[in-house]
């Protein structure tokens, strides 16, 4: 397989390390990632959501190199934002405008109207928010303010996505429907989550424990060594 192949599919962290204010967050992460699907899991504080925010460059290595899909995530962050759609916990962290519509439109900026208006009114009848086009995002319900994040992501067709605990504030029926349409996607996929059901329907986890990486490989066993470390 050429260099250009597998650069569009792989994720490889060397040497990484992250501190903030003098604290080690993570301690020299050695990963590649090749996968479609990747489950990240361990315990909270373990470094989990800093490595997802390594992906696109939201926080940068101290120590190391990340380079995502061919892209080095320091070095060309501006195009690695347009590569990787980054999914939060809390869809209100992302929810930028007043109404679905509007927000949908605001991850199609640049394009001619026309486009970005067929596109926007898809998305809703896709996701199940066309009734909402024109409410309030803030009348939305949980799982719908969620949809909508994830749609925001989803309508730009990024080449990578992550996210990270995205069914965490989740019913379990929405954190069903969420989690059957992140993997559902052609893109490659980074899932942080404490879901282990999820995770165990990626193709690879990784399991984060104190900022280093303890496992990794077929979800069932690395969720089986995750179990066993929490007694």
């Amino acid at each position: 397989m050429s260099q250009a192949m597998t650069d569009t599919t792989t994720i490889s962290l060397d040497g990484v390390g992250v501190e903030i204010d003098g604290r080690a967050i993570l301690r020299d992460v050695a990963l590649i990632l090749t996968a479609p699907r990747t489950a990240v899991i361990g315990a909270n504080g373990s470094g989990k959501s800093t490595f997802a925010r390594l992906l696109n460059g939201l926080i940068t290595p101290s120590h190391g190199r990340v380079v995502v899909q061919g892209h080095d995530t320091v070095r060309d962050r501006a195009s690695l934002r347009q590569r990787v759609g980054f999914v939060f916990t809390n869809p209100e962290a992302q929810i930028l405008r007043p109404t679905p519509a509007e927000d949908l439109a605001l991850s199609l900026r640049g394009r001619p109207r026309a486009e970005v208006a067929q596109r926007v009114q898809a998305a809703l009848r896709e996701h199940g928010l066309s009734a909402h086009a024109d409410a309030p995002a803030s009348t939305l319900s949980g799982g719908q303010k969620q949809m909508l994040a994830l749609a925001s992501v989803l309508i730009a067709e990024p080449r990578l996505i992550v996210a990270d605990e995205p069914t965490t504030l989740l019913d379990l029926r929405n954190a069903r429907r969420i989690g059957d349409l992140l993997l559902a996607q052609p893109a490659q996929t980074v899932i942080v989550t404490h879901d282990l059901e999820l995770a165990s329907r990626c193709d690879v986890a990784v399991l984060f424990e104190e900022g280093r990486v303890t496992a990794t490989g077929d979800p069932a066993s690395v969720i089986e060594t995750y179990r066993r470390g929490c007694g």
